[in-house]
């Protein structure tokens, strides 16, 4: 190799170092990772966290997962030949309705197995997620926030705005519902209670008692829901 040929192919590789850093730090800033799970193992995991951030971009200083990230890599597990199992993992205050319910019924319509995960908390429209899966588990100190639909800022035509709201209620409760095995009667009693908040309507459920309600199946960490996924996976393949 002469030295112009030499420094060119030098100049090359440093060029694609200086590239494959930058992805890892746009990796990082965008997922939370330095190296998405590829074809080496046959379970991706997606994370939900922070604030589900829907048509609305939120401040910058505020955690999100953003509905646009997360759709294409739901795709991308469904058509790949290799990841056979979805794990998803939550610790979310919640978000927009409309994003949230999108990521669920999208992972709901799987055909490849997936398990959910509770890890800190899976609030407001992150019940609807966590029920989602074909089984899920929640960690003994993580809790649930079930509580009605509520908006911020004007609010124009209120019987219209009434209405769409019972309207989005419903989605979310038959969501639920169908997801789960708790009932819709007592899934309206924890939404609407007064007794529990102190400034709110709803209830907020700790580890065991998600189980109780049957929202959740199952208390466990991430050693039941490796077990379990993998059983499923097991199965799917017969």
């Amino acid at each position: 190799m002469t030295y112009d040929n030499r420094y060119s192919h030098e100049s090359r590789n440093a060029a694609d170092d200086k590239q494959n850093k930058e992805n890892k730090k746009e990796n990082l800033k965008e997922f939370g990772t330095m190296k998405l799970p590829g074809s080496a193992g046959n379970i991706y995991t997606i994370t939900i966290i922070g604030q589900i951030e829907g048509h609305i971009a939120l401040p910058p200083q505020n955690k999100t997962t953003k509905y646009e990230h997360i759709i294409p890599q739901i795709i991308a597990v469904e058509e790949s030949k290799e990841i056979e199992g979805l794990l998803l993992t939550l610790n979310t205050m919640g978000g927009d309705v409309e994003a949230g319910l999108a990521i669920a019924e999208l992972i709901s319509t799987m055909q490849k197995p997936a398990v959910s995960i509770v890890l800190g908390g899976g609030h407001s429209i992150g019940v609807p997620l966590a029920v989602s899966t074909d089984y899920s588990f929640i960690v003994p100190t993580a809790t649930m926030t079930i509580h009605p639909i509520r908006m911020d800022g004007l609010i124009i035509g209120v019987p219209q705005t009434y209405e769409y709201f019972n309207k989005m209620q419903k989605r979310i409760i038959d969501f639920i519902i169908s997801h789960s095995k708790i009932k819709e009667s007592t899934l309206k009693k924890l939404m609407f209670s007064t007794s529990e908040m102190a400034n709110d309507v709803g209830t907020v459920l700790v580890g065991k008692e998600a189980v109780k309600y049957g929202i959740i199946n199952h208390i466990g960490g991430l050693k039941e829901a490796m077990e379990k996924l993998k059983a499923l996976i097991i199965k799917n393949r017969k």
